[in-house]
């Protein structure tokens, strides 16, 4: 990563000696990475036979032979597939994974039958004989009916009890802890969700907002009388043209339905849509009593003897060896069909449904920790949700051949707890609440965590095999792994803030309920929030733009790009809507702004260094990605935690200009970030023009800006954009949506599909764990690693 430290001397004063410090500062940005070079990276082994490589190849490692098939360029990156990596990991991966063979892998298939067939209000897995029961169901058969109240404990002040988002002044389904309007009204199955149940206060000014009284429930949602305004028997039709009045306030917001009075059923959002193997219900799939055809798992595709006598999921990869299974009645105790596939091979573990679908079924804003919903139609809408990462992996893996039911031959363990959803369903309900959690969302997350590594620990024999070190976890919220529980710290944390904590030790949210500093080291240890001897950071979620795909922003040339720097964001407290805390972006956008601000502050006033072809902005742009797409260089600066900039600046084809201390970046500790971006000290932001003119022209007597260097970076930034977006899941959502609209492709669809097939996050991810899996059998970091393993 190019790296700049500040001059010992006034950029005023530029003479011999200035040009002297000028040309040590460009040595400097070229030849000093942030961190040592040679970053070993703690990762997976096999359980048996073979024991995988735990950490990423650093200087000297990769065979000679290798050295001279596959040259380092001047930035002391080598190429694979488009992609600028750091040198003995490009080399291995040209080398030896782009040779790999396939292998045969024996798959069990299960028989084991669930009690009472989970008695219709679960799905049983088969490989355990368990149930996964539906979100308010308990029990070995799923067989006792829970009881989860929407509202809290009443009181004379609190008639329906203190606010909580499932607050219900009508009828709580207790399953869900959601409110609808129920028996007695026209429309039962209409959500009463929050304000919508209770009194509007009457704003005293006109520009006053509105208010809710949520100690006085309003009785006029349950009304027939048209001149009020109504909700539950208020008629769609009559209310469209305007027969009757309505309330405002209330709206669709639960999941599978559509329409300003929810009058619509529309597709709910599953994991995969249940592989085509099921029915999704806000979040969990069925179909009347489960998965059908003997499939089970959180997308319906793992299959089951019941299920593999007549389909193969293709996941699996076509079988070798599979015995026959027409008669059911004669289904061996176990099921084995040999196929065929190639490592990296991942192993998913089938959680409880409270790590999982629970937290799907049971979430009350349908945008919640979802990278789309469906319309009217049942035609996919992707939503701007960041957190949206996390469900695309986790369905890549699902869906991907990479993927086995062989634990023994697995090189990896998949631990899908999803994080993005709990954390914003942390307190809408009252079986969701925090009392012994301090009252952080960052703790309840880790006690969750926490329950996840209990059950797999104790229910399964890989854990103990490694102590974890070939297990990943997905943290996806603000500050990712930071808070994650002290015993699976060994693991492979795959995040989005990739944190060292060598210059910003504690916690940097400025939201309190996510901050991680009280959390009790007895259960955090004293980690780091990112290791990048063994973590990784992924791309944040984007959603397919179809304009800007077609548009090809991402290659637009250099000529057409005329604003030199460009930041858009909140910019804190010093403007308009701005973020009201000092120790948001840990004043790093603050900073920012008060040199190069172009939009005037609170005061009138604009950055001390504002200047034409440079925007720092928090004025939102519906030409935001065009804007992005006209500029050489594009901030990258942290929100509350990570934010989306690098991403924003990857797909638009614009240079980042990274400006976080000691924080990782996406890909950062595998990827040569020298051949594609640009990294600047905080410190350094007053200086940053003329810093980004001495990178590229050090030697020039103007301090021009090199066009070559800037082509260079930009040509990579147009060969690795795909490795920032998550393709691979749009594509598995297209072929779904073409088997529905097969004569009415969507926009996105269609863009999408046309690009060129080039590696996406899920690619990268397979290619930098697949360099993981090399032999090592010496575990120890300390020690240093056997090199004379990794050779093809």
């Amino acid at each position: 990563m190019l790296k700049i430290r500040s001059a010992k001397c006034p950029w005023a004063s530029v003479g011999a000696a200035g040009a002297l410090v000028m040309l040590v500062t460009a040595v400097h940005v070229f030849m000093v990475p942030i961190l040592p070079s040679s970053l070993d990276f703690s990762g997976a082994r096999r359980s048996v036979h073979h024991r995988p490589r735990n950490v990423l190849p650093g200087a000297g490692v990769v065979d000679s032979r290798l050295r001279a098939r596959f040259p380092a360029d001047s930035y002391e990156a080598v190429t694979f597939r488009a992609a600028p990596w750091k040198a003995e990991i490009g080399r291995w991966l040209a080398g030896c994974h782009a040779e790999s063979s396939a292998v045969n892998i024996t798959e069990a298939i299960g028989t084991k039958r669930c009690e009472k067939d989970c008695s219709g209000n679960g799905v049983c897995n088969y490989d355990l004989g368990e149930c996964r029961c539906f979100h308010g169901y308990a029990g070995k058969g799923c067989e006792r009916v829970l009881k989860l109240e929407c509202n809290l404990p009443s009181s004379p002040e609190w008639p329906v009890g203190p606010w909580i988002v499932s607050i219900c002044p009508a009828q709580c389904d207790t399953t869900r802890t959601m409110c609808f309007c129920g028996p007695g009204t026209k429309y039962p199955d209409r959500p009463v969700a929050e304000a919508c149940g209770f009194k509007t206060i009457v704003p005293a000014k006109p520009d006053d907002p509105k208010l809710t009284d949520w100690t006085t429930p309003d009785p006029d949602v349950f009304t027939t009388n048209s001149s009020k305004l109504g909700w539950c028997n208020v008629d769609p039709e009559d209310a469209y043209s305007s027969k009757v009045k309505f309330k405002e306030e209330c709206h669709c917001k639960y999941d599978g339905l559509w329409g300003q009075f929810c009058e619509t059923h529309v597709e709910c959002i599953c994991i995969n849509q249940c592989s085509g193997h099921g029915h999704c219900r806000g979040g969990f799939c069925q179909d009347f009593f489960q998965c059908d055809s003997g499939y089970f798992g959180i997308d319906c595709s793992i299959p089951s003897a019941y299920s593999v006598a007549y389909e193969w999921p293709s996941w699996l990869q076509a079988p070798v060896n599979l015995p026959d299974l027409k008669n059911l009645s004669n289904i061996p105790i176990n099921v084995n069909a040999v196929v065929e596939k190639k490592r990296p091979l991942i192993y998913v573990y089938d959680l409880p449904a409270e790590f999982d679908s629970h937290l799907l079924e049971g979430r009350h804003y349908k945008l919640e920790c979802v990278n789309r919903i469906y319309d009217e139609k049942n035609r996919t809408i992707w939503t701007r949700q960041l957190y949206g990462a996390q469900m695309a992996l986790y369905e890549s893996i699902l869906a991907s051949p990479h993927r086995t039911l062989n634990g023994d031959e697995a090189d990896y363990f998949y631990v899908p707890v999803l994080d993005s959803c709990l954390i914003t369903r942390s307190d809408d309900a009252p079986h969701l609440q925090m009392p012994e959690d301090l009252r952080l969302r960052s703790y309840h997350t880790l006690e969750y965590y926490r329950k996840a590594y209990d059950h797999i620990a104790q229910r399964y024999p890989y854990w103990n095999r490694t102590s974890g070190r070939d297990h990943i976890w997905f943290f996806s919220w603000d500050e990712g792994a930071c808070y994650a529980p002290k015993e699976i710290w060994n693991s492979m944390m795959l995040v989005h803030w990739g944190n060292t904590n060598t210059k910003h030790e504690k916690s940097t949210t400025a939201y309190w309920a996510d901050n991680w500093d009280d959390i009790p080291l007895d259960r955090r240890g004293n980690h780091p929030c990112f290791d990048p001897r063994k973590d990784l950071v992924l791309p944040a979620w984007k959603e397919p733009n179809p304009g800007a795909i077609w548009l090809k922003l991402w290659a637009r040339p250099r000529i057409n790009r005329t604003t030199l720097f460009y930041f858009n964001g909140n910019l804190g407290p010093a403007y308009e809507e701005g973020r009201r805390e000092d120790t948001y972006s840990m004043g790093i956008r603050q900073k920012l702004a008060a040199e190069f601000g172009s939009t005037p502050n609170k005061q009138g006033k604009l950055g001390r260094q504002h200047t034409a072809n440079v925007t720092v902005t928090y004025v939102k742009s519906e030409m935001y990605y065009e804007e992005l797409a006209s500029s050489i260089f594009c901030g990258v600066l942290p929100g509350d935690g990570w934010s989306g900039r690098m991403e924003d600046s990857m797909l638009q084809g614009c240079i980042p200009v990274i400006i976080q201390d000691g924080i990782f970046l996406p890909y950062e500790n595998v990827l040569n970030y020298n051949s594609f971006a640009v990294r600047i000290e905080e410190d350094e932001i007053p200086n940053l023009m003329r810093v980004l003119q001495v990178v590229y022209s050090p030697f020039s007597s103007h301090q021009g800006i090199n066009d070559t260097q800037i082509d260079f970076m930009l040509g990579n930034v147009r060969q690795i954009w795909q490795r920032f977006f998550y393709r691979d899941t749009m594509l598995l959502e297209a072929e779904r949506q073409k088997k529905l609209f097969a004569e009415e492709e969507a926009a996105w669809s269609v863009e999408v599909s046309k690009l060129e097939d080039g590696d996406d996050v899920f690619a990268t991810f397979i290619q930098i764990i697949a360099v993981l899996t090399e032999d090592n059998p010496d575990h120890s970091l300390e020690k240093g690693i056997d090199h004379s393993n990794l050779v093809c």
